[in-house]
């Protein structure tokens, strides 16, 4: 059998493959951040497909945290309801149901990227980019208030039948603003040091798993360097991470973001140095992102020991049965084809 087709388990939860669907935004909410048929069919047809993980959106925990005016939200008790949905039929074809929590910082959502519907917060007062607001610096009443959204909206995934939570501290929104000094020039004890720009991490980690059952698993995605002088590095993101392996699971390794001006080396598996670097030096199982496209390369990236799974995005966009076509150019006959489509098999 193909690492790529065994089973990967994590605290109770056991995947069926190693293949996760990573979490992409489809911009298909209503302004109220609730989850639509788009999201239900959109999702659905990935586990369907054969995928093991399926992680939704990232979702916001602050209606002022969503990326765009049409992002999910897990803010109210009203959300969960339509995410309840989604979960159910994951679970029920036979994918675990993940989701993403998040908060934009300054790059939440605005129409124009220089006015919005209300203030953008980060931990300093310096823009992302040219044209884009200068967020309000967060005081130390707001970081609680941060803490205690993400906290809330993890105990809302509960009990929408989620088994997977990944906490997005990647991609230049909140939690990796606080992590890079590119963003963060804080003289409180949450800038600075390393230790202080990661402390709102650790807090937001430990309010989540305050409330996320013992016997389910969380996972952080990172962007492990901003691949600008002077700003976070893998080498600091693995620092960073102490302190936190019996809380956490798994580390999704991703990059960029958080510098508008950077150059980022595109190519097939770009990314999987960083999940191989993380994976060595804290002992976390990792999963590698970025441009994964082909089931031999996926394969590859498994067996060399870089990651213990991958997680593909474009690539599920452009055939959500990306793992029933894997399996069989890797010789591999799944036990877990829809039933409906056994015909075509």
């Amino acid at each position: 059998m193909p690492l790529l087709f065994e089973p990967f388990t994590t605290r109770s939860v056991t995947i069926r493959n190693r293949i996760v669907v990573a979490p992409m935004c489809q911009y298909s909410a209503g302004t109220d951040g609730l989850a639509t048929d788009w999201h239900l069919v959109h999702l659905g047809s990935r586990a369907v497909g054969g995928a093991g993980l399926v992680i939704v959106e990232a979702t916001a925990v602050e209606a002022r945290g969503r990326l765009s005016q049409a992002d999910l939200g897990l803010w109210d008790d009203a959300q969960i309801g339509p995410l309840t949905r989604v979960a159910r039929f994951l679970e029920d074809h036979g994918a675990v149901a993940g989701i993403q929590l998040a908060h934009g910082g300054r790059k939440g959502f605005s129409d124009t990227k220089a006015h919005g519907p209300e203030a953008v917060v980060g931990p300093s007062a310096i823009a992302f980019d040219e044209g884009w607001r200068t967020p309000d610096a967060i005081d130390a009443r707001g970081l609680d208030g941060v803490v205690e959204a993400f906290r809330a909206a993890a105990r809302r995934a509960l009990l929408a039948g989620f088994r997977v939570v990944e906490i997005h501290a990647a991609h230049g929104y909140l939690l990796h603003e606080f992590l890079s000094p590119l963003s963060n020039r804080r003289e409180d004890d949450h800038g600075g040091s390393l230790e202080n720009r990661a402390r709102l991490l650790h807090r937001v980690v430990g309010a989540v798993r305050e409330v996320w059952p013992a016997e389910l698993p969380l996972w952080v995605r990172l962007s492990c360097t901003d691949w600008a002088p002077g700003g976070i590095v893998v080498e600091e993101c693995a620092a960073a991470l102490a302190g936190l392996a019996g809380a956490i699971d798994v580390v999704h390794c991703s990059s960029g973001g958080n510098v508008a001006t950077a150059t980022i080396p595109v190519a097939p598996g770009y990314q999987v140095p960083f999940a191989a670097h993380l994976k060595r030096a804290t002992g976390l199982p990792t999963c590698a992102v970025g441009l994964l496209n082909e089931a031999a390369q996926c394969e590859a990236v498994l067996e060399s020991g870089d990651a213990d799974l991958v997680a593909l995005g474009r690539e599920e966009l452009r055939d959500p049965y990306f793992p029933l076509h894997a399996a069989r150019s890797l010789g591999v006959d799944l036990p877990y084809w829809p039933r409906q489509y056994l015909r075509a098999r």
